[in-house]
């Protein structure tokens, strides 16, 4: 193959990453647009639902402006379709809510739009001065010849003690120019808006090393020690033979030193409050400087918060594995779930599949539904063998009171009195005759029981029953009046006082 094809095909792969799709569309600068708005210059994640309002509501508005390449579809629709080109990813956050977040391939392409959307830097001291004090800095660490190092060394402690007698001397402090603090600030700005994107590919490869353990898992290919022997080595290996697996564990060793955390704040405070910083920043500039740190500790927060997803998928396999998960049920609830994944990565948001909503009834003539249980057939405790009770309990006529209605005693009471030659005038009268202990409450019950079995029939006028209870209180009830055969019921005035009615 010649240079030219080769260079070709380095070119063509290079188009088709997820980067370069999105800026070489039509509609890049509508959708770069919506996640600069969206996101903000932080690139937090964004809520599920608020981000679909907000890209339903950015649209709209572009719409309204009159911008002809705007995407189509709802809110939902269109951020479904960035995730379908690897723009964006759904995720859940530490509290549990599902959140939009940029992938890395849309942040690369946000900070090259932010990169040439500011002014360009041209050749100039600071930029050639930078480049020589690292390539200086570079050999030193890493010339292999020692004396050729200590050379350099020396060399450097040199110029830095010149340097350091001459102002402690008094000698006159130069000023930096406009210019080289623009230069300065314009390249700490390239270094810090690379973060993000560093740490999402960190985050990245840790989501897709869980989604092939998952799968590993699932088609129970391979045993499930080799698979984690697999992820240990996989997950060691992303850390140190990565470039950005290097970058996130230089960042955690200095997140990890206090003192070298302390000097970056401090270094920073400082040059933002050289007197040309306001000149030469803006506002959200200086913010975006101010915030270095706590970007470093966010981008570390989401990579740990992804490798413990890994961790605990791994966990919860160990804990919830079943030696009988070889069963057909649970083989063919795997293949079902395999399938299913399988169905939705290649599906659309609106596909659907027939399935019936229960499985076929199965035709069994009888299923036992109990089962011989020794315990059962145990002989009782013999009740002389129980001990005692420690206090004694209510005696007979404690519970004959609290009993219902005597209708014996009630019986022979009624009859007696219809066929006596002067009979109570009514069953409020009797009732009021009678033994205290046959005017409870529920005697009341019992006595109208027995009249309606004689067929007594009842008055819409009342009379008073005054009972009373077992523990010796009364307490007086309106009855509808029952005459008794052989009196006459319009000859007394049975509806007596209010005062009668006192409880």
């Amino acid at each position: 193959m010649s240079e030219v094809a080769s260079e070709l095909a380095r070119v063509r792969g290079a188009f088709r990453q997820p980067t370069l799709t999105l800026l070489h569309q039509r509609q890049a600068p509508v959708v770069i647009a919506v996640f600069r708005a969206a996101f903000g210059r932080d690139n937090r994640p964004v809520p599920t639902a608020r981000l679909h309002a907000q890209v339903e509501d950015h649209l709209g508005r572009l719409r309204g402006a009159g911008e002809p390449d705007v995407p189509v579809g709802s809110g939902r629709e269109v951020c479904l379709r960035w995730m379908r080109g690897q723009w964006l990813v759904r995720t859940l956050d530490d509290s549990g809510r599902e959140v939009y977040a940029l992938t890395s391939h849309a942040q690369q392409a946000l900070e090259l739009v932010k990169a040439l959307s500011r002014d360009r830097a041209t050749l100039s001291e600071h930029r050639i001065a930078t480049l020589l004090s690292t390539v200086r800095r570079f050999n030193s660490e890493a010339n292999p010849d020692r004396t050729a190092r200590v050379t350099l060394l020396n060399a450097e402690i040199a110029r830095l003690t010149a340097e350091r007698d001459r102002l402690v001397d008094g000698a006159e402090l130069e000023p930096a120019t406009p210019d080289y603090m623009l230069e300065g600030f314009t390249e700490l700005q390239l270094l810090i808006s690379a973060l993000p994107s560093d740490f999402a590919r960190v985050e990245e490869r840790f989501a897709q090393i869980r989604a092939e353990i998952l799968a590993s898992f699932r088609s129970e290919a391979r045993p499930a020690g080799e698979v984690i022997d697999d992820y240990l080595a996989r997950a060691d290996a992303l850390m140190t033979a990565t470039p950005e697996g290097r970058a996130f564990e230089g960042a955690f060793a200095l997140l990890r030193d206090d003192s070298m955390v302390g000097q970056l704040r401090d270094d920073l405070a400082a040059l933002l409050e050289h007197p040309l910083s306001d000149q030469l920043l803006a506002d959200g500039e200086r913010a975006e400087l101010r915030g270095t740190v706590r970007l470093i500790r966010e981008g570390l927060d989401r990579v740990l918060s992804q490798r413990s997803r890994v961790t605990s998928t791994l966990k919860e396999y160990i804990v919830s594995h079943d030696a009988t998960r070889d069963r057909e049920l649970e083989q063919t609830l795997r293949r079902i779930e395999s399938e299913l994944m399988t169905w939705m990565a290649h599906s659309g948001p609106r596909a659907t599949v027939d399935l019936p909503l229960l499985p076929a009834r199965v035709e069994v003539e009888h299923l036992r539904e109990r089962f011989h249980d020794p315990a059962d057939d145990v002989v009782p405790t013999r009740l002389a063998d129980l001990a005692p009770p420690e206090t004694a309990g209510p005696s007979r006529q404690d519970l004959m009171a609290l009993g219902g209605p005597s209708l014996a005693d009630l019986r022979e009471r009624l009859d007696r009195a219809m066929g006596s030659p002067d009979p109570a005038a009514s069953l409020g009268d009797l009732f009021d005759s009678l033994d205290p202990s046959l005017r409870r409450p529920v005697e009341i019950l019992g006595l109208l029981h027995l009249a309606a079995d004689r067929d007594l029939a009842a008055e819409e006028r009342t009379e008073p029953y005054r009972a009373v209870r077992p523990d010796g209180s009364q307490r007086t009830f309106r009855v509808p009046l029952v005459p008794l055969p052989g009196t006459d019921p319009s000859a007394p005035d049975l509806d007596r006082t209010p005062q009668e009615d006192a409880r």
